[in-house]
């Protein structure tokens, strides 16, 4: 057979491949996703942070931020983008949950989280749990193998136990830093919030100091998805338990509005609702989610004296990262090439 003929017979075979290819529908755009992340706020000073210290944080939301957007990119649910980005912080001592959690006034460590579906309106939460390596994965547990939202204790380790999730014993959890602060806390017979310089003086409200940490994301479906995660208040008693584990106060999501992860003075937060806030006024009130999370920090959350921000993203990419102190760990990577990570207004 002529060598010509074996030449135009393939080139023939893909002509006629790429003819039979379904054509995408006219003014079709590709699906948005992507992922937004926070550390906690608080007054992080800029003067008193070290060079070294910055980077590092940086590097570690950053790491953790591309973790979640690489299951989005590759066609993964927001639920295990989300998931999976705490995890990665709650493994690292930068931050006040899981391994870097706060000590209680009893020298332990108390820790809560929450996640929710935005598809489905499904949510699970822990509280209070001592054992849990990675209490984001004890919330998703709670939503995906019980018929509840919430649970609390002793009773939220032994079900991480009866699922399997890793636990660790209490040295685990014990990091220098934060027994420092729990010292001063107690000198000072006050509370401490995470993210700060120095101890303030006794008379200033414990609200300059936020830890916590949440992430929020689109996937490719156009499902959204919020989870936050956090070691509590230094030196807090009586189990204390604050907005994180609360769906509505910390944390909400919602495919009609928007997905919210707080940070702050959790009290504050839990009185007005502050993370379905955003949603309802967007719903009710016809806001974007920009408005709706400015409004939330502005008129709810700044007047009664609460301090901290969150950060919300909405099914058409639109992010806002709203907050009243100092700064805030924060940073989005998002399909449509934005990406950054920062601590103060930049």
């Amino acid at each position: 057979m002529p060598q010509e003929v074996l030449l135009v017979r393939p080139l023939l075979a893909l002509v006629i491949a790429l003819t039979l290819l379904p054509l995408a529908p006219a003014g079709a755009e590709e699906a948005r996703f992507g992922l937004v992340v926070h550390g906690g706020a608080g007054t992080i000073a800029r003067e008193k942070m070290t060079p070294e210290r910055e980077a590092e944080v940086r590097e570690t939301l950053d790491r953790a931020m591309q973790a979640g957007y690489a299951i989005l990119e590759g066609g993964g649910s927001s639920l295990d983008a989300v998931e999976v980005t705490l995890v990665m912080l709650e493994d690292s001592p930068l931050f006040n949950a899981g391994k870097g959690a706060v000590f209680t006034h009893a020298g332990t460590n108390e820790m809560d989280a929450s996640i929710m579906d935005g598809a489905t309106g499904a949510a699970g939460a822990v509280g209070g749990v001592t054992r849990v390596r990675n209490p984001i994965r004890a919330a998703r547990a709670v939503m995906t193998r019980t018929r509840h939202v919430l649970l609390v204790g002793p009773g939220a380790d032994h079900f991480a136990e009866e699922a399997g999730l890793e636990l660790e014993t209490p040295e685990y959890f014990h990091t220098e830093r934060r027994w420092e602060q729990l010292q001063r806390a107690i000198e000072r017979d006050r509370l401490e919030l995470d993210h700060g310089s120095e101890p303030p003086p006794a008379a200033t409200p414990p609200a300059d100091k936020h830890g916590t940490v949440g992430a929020v994301a689109l996937d490719r479906a156009g499902n959204l998805a919020a989870a936050t995660s956090t070691g509590g208040l230094t030196n807090k008693r009586w189990g204390r338990v604050g907005d994180s584990p609360i769906v509505g106060a910390g944390t909400f999501a919602d495919n009609a509005t928007c997905a919210v992860s707080c940070t702050g003075h959790g009290e504050f937060f839990i009185r007005q609702a502050i993370a379905h806030s955003v949603s309802a006024r967007m719903a009710f009130g016809g806001q974007t989610l920009a408005e709706a999370a400015a409004a939330v920090v502005d008129e709810q959350l700044t007047p009664l004296g609460g301090t901290g921000g969150l950060i919300a993203l909405d099914g058409e990419l639109n992010v806002a990262m709203p907050y009243n102190t100092g700064g805030m760990y924060r940073g989005m990577k998002l399909s449509d090439g934005r990406h950054e990570v920062r601590i103060w207004e930049e």
